[in-house]
């Protein structure tokens, strides 16, 4: 049970002296440790008694978690620990591991000066480390390394104490490479972790055992005195020589930094105003009696005071009765109540300083990666999700009386984690809602079922698929309806490189700022003068305006645009999103009276040529894919390869190692959805372990496109045959 006291009295207090603040991240792979490894923190912060840490999973609290026995949304909570005669607090961040919820990792990262990368040295580096330490890295979160599970080289793969030694070196420098590959460069080098220094753990989260260079100094231990322990299993003396909370406290205070030194650095890169400025110096020295500035970075629901907004503070003072300013809204909010969380309870105090994370209270219309500000300042970089959701299902309620509370249900879990994607089939009035993958949807539907008490049904999955081009279509006459407006557009494929800049975030979606881009674009390839009428940006597509001297079309860009962006969000041939196309208006003819070139007449006509130009020019469906890596032992190799081709799966490595095989392929979304865990299951007698991650949208074989574009109009409710480009051009 949290004590409330203390946390209020302890934690408040502490959270003022910024050098004795740290605000951390546990990372990992899917069941690598990382709830487990949190529980002996909680414990050595009193929050639960040590014999049941490691069992307890406390951040672990939300029912579908216990049943499913792992992380699905990150948990907040704040520790207050004395280190060498010091009072600590650590802002402390549980996060998932799998694939399907790694948007709570890329949120989370947000937050963070630091993380703990939890690895299992047997699973060694699976895709999901790689994943999330990227993804930290790219926010400029500092590394530290805890070697998890250590115990099962002995006990499971009978390894010598030389043999374990040699395979733990080795991890580690696996990781320092990982490291090199993604590391900001002005910290190349400078952030390895090594046994060495101290920032790097290796021990046993669930025996709460753990060794690293403080522990090895202050008890005398060493790791042949940890391996003869471990294999004579004695426990307790384990814990008693190498506890796991003193070895992964010191590491996380020794080694990574506090707001004053990580802001220094991050801010510039998350934050692009005026570094100059009063804001921008407050943020950088972290300054408590600056104006407040924040970043909403989660979003939870409750059932008492609504939306609570958790956001980390980068200068000034939070507290009741703030009046703060949300990036994109009109009118300002007071804070109605200030607190930080502690797994599943909320702790209301006083004020939160700048350097820590503070829950909000009584903010209307937020949404996570907002900016909020005392003042008025440039909105920091948006949050930026890596995968894409693949898998849809129809969702609609029984009753249809319960049909407000499923919307009600479906805003409020959309706005918790924007990995989930909501529209309305518009033919057949079902919900559709789209996720990472078949888990991903699966808890969803309970939530919804359990949590918010819906009975609801859904449909079979459905892949997400994507429209583009590859050749042009030039000069297209798009028509308004009264006849009055014409516009004249190029419709081609937008330069990879390109793509890659908006994909990477070098280009931001929406309309552009400044004219640096213009630059970037000429040496993705794009021509100057193209590059020089970028208007908008949106779905990895652009919109140009290459005309000279049209009157009034600065008047009507505005309705251009969202014709644009309706075109590129529902395509012409299977109603999917678009990407990569390069919309050009070369010229145009618009009506002298405002009267005729309102939304009505202008927005058709520049969606309904995009079409023609599109079905002209030919668009082909891209199909979402995964990477799959699967392990397997070796005498089933020849049948999973065998599977895995037959499922139009492309097969990229094959590792061996003993008698255990890691094939690494590419899958289509929609071969995998359609029975892959029983069949993989038969093929190896149930002894396979598989991981996905996303790995992007490929073209769809030409041989299946006519099929796959027939089967989606008709489920949608269209014509199953494809339209003309005529059809657009009366």
């Amino acid at each position: 049970m949290v004590r409330k006291e203390f946390v209020a009295e302890e934690v408040a207090r502490i959270m003022n002296d910024i050098e004795r603040v740290r605000n951390v991240a546990i990372i990992a792979h899917v069941h690598h440790g990382k709830t487990t490894l949190t529980d002996s923190l909680l414990a050595k912060a009193g929050i639960i008694s040590k014999s049941s840490a490691a069992e307890a999973l406390w951040t672990n609290y939300e029912k579908i978690e216990k049943d499913r026995k792992m992380t699905i949304k990150s948990a907040n909570i704040s520790l207050a620990f004395q280190y060498n005669e010091h009072d600590f607090i650590i802002n402390l961040i549980d996060t998932p591991g799998h694939v399907d919820f790694g948007g709570h990792v890329t949120r989370s990262m947000r937050a963070v000066d630091g993380v703990v990368l939890v690895v299992d040295p047997v699973e060694g580096i699976m895709p999901q480390t790689e994943t999330v330490l990227r993804q930290a890295l790219k926010e400029k979160a500092k590394p530290v390394l805890f070697v998890n599970k250590v115990d099962r080289l002995l006990n499971e793969l009978r390894l010598t104490p030389e043999q374990t030694f040699e395979r733990l070196l080795i991890l580690i420098n696996s990781v320092n490479k990982l490291i090199d590959s993604y590391v900001p460069e002005e910290f190349a080098g400078k952030w390895h972790v090594s046994v060495e220094d101290g920032s790097v753990c290796i021990g046993s989260a669930y025996k709460k055992w753990a060794i690293s260079k403080r522990i090895m100094d202050r008890y005398k231990v060493t790791f042949k005195d940890i391996f003869a322990l471990t294999a004579a299993g004695d426990e307790q003396k384990l814990q008693e020589m190498s506890p796991i909370d003193e070895a992964t406290l010191s590491m996380i205070i020794e080694h990574l930094p506090n707001p004053r030194q990580a802001q220094s650095y991050r801010i510039p890169h998350l934050w692009h105003g005026d570094l100059a400025s009063a804001d921008g110096k407050a943020m950088i020295e972290v300054n408590p009696t600056a104006q407040a500035n924040a970043v909403v970075f989660g979003i939870t629901n409750d059932q008492h005071s609504g939306e609570v907004a958790i956001g980390r503070v980068f200068s000034g003072t939070v507290k009741k009765g703030t009046i703060l300013n949300i990036s994109g809204r009109a009118e300002p909010q007071r804070v109605q109540q200030v607190g930080l969380y502690m797994g599943p309870e909320r702790v209301i105090i006083d004020s939160v300083p700048a350097g820590n994370i503070v829950a909000l209270v009584g903010l209307k219309d937020i949404s996570i990666g907002d900016t909020v500000s005392e003042g008025t300042i440039e909105p920091f970089e948006r949050i930026k999700h890596y995968s894409k959701p693949v898998v849809t299902k129809a969702v609609e309620t029984k009753d249809p009386r319960d049909t407000m509370k499923l919307v009600t249900a479906l805003r409020e879990l959309s706005k918790e984690d924007q990995t989930i994607e909501v529209a309305i089939n518009q033919e057949t009035g079902e919900h559709l809602v789209s996720g990472m993958g078949e888990l991903h949807l699966e808890v969803i539907e309970t939530k919804l079922k359990d949590e918010y008490g819906i009975p609801i049904q859904t449909s079979e999955p459905i892949v997400v698929y994507r429209e583009t081009i590859e050749k042009s279509a030039m000069n297209i006459e798009g028509k308004s309806p009264n006849k009055h407006n014409r516009f004249y557009i190029n419709v081609e494929p937008l330069e990879q490189g390109v793509v890659e800049l908006i994909d990477n975030e070098v280009l931001k979606e929406g309309k552009p700022k400044g004219k640096a881009y213009v630059e970037d674009l000429v040496k993705a390839g794009m021509a100057r003068e193209q590059a020089k009428g970028l208007e908008y940006i949106y779905n990895s597509s652009m919109l140009i305006d290459a005309t000279h001297g049209v009157q009034y079309l600065n008047e009507v860009m505005e309705l251009l645009v969202d014709g644009f962006i309706q075109a590129i969000g529902d395509g012409p041939l299977a109603r999917e999103k678009c990407q990569g196309i390069k919309v050009s208006i070369i010229d145009a003819t618009i009506h002298e009276d405002p009267v005729h070139r309102g939304p009505a007449q202008v927005v058709p006509a520049m969606r309904r040529p995009i079409y023609a130009g599109m079905l002209a020019a030919g668009v082909n469906l891209l199909e979402p894919k995964q990477k799959f890596t699967v392990s397997i032992p070796q005498e089933y190799m020849s049948d999973v390869i065998s599977l895995l081709q037959g499922k139009r799966g492309q097969i990229i490595d094959v590792q061996q190692e003993r008698e255990s095989v890691t094939i690494i392929a590419k899958m289509p979304v929609a071969e995998v959805i359609k029975g892959f865990s029983n069949d993989i299951r038969s093929a190896t007698k149930g002894r396979a372990i598989w991981y996905p991650e996303y790995a992007g949208f490929e073209k769809l074989p030409k041989e299946l496109q006519d099929k796959v574009v027939r089967d989606i109009r008709t489920r949608k409710g269209i014509p199953p045959e494809v339209p003309k480009p005529e059809q657009f051009l009366d």
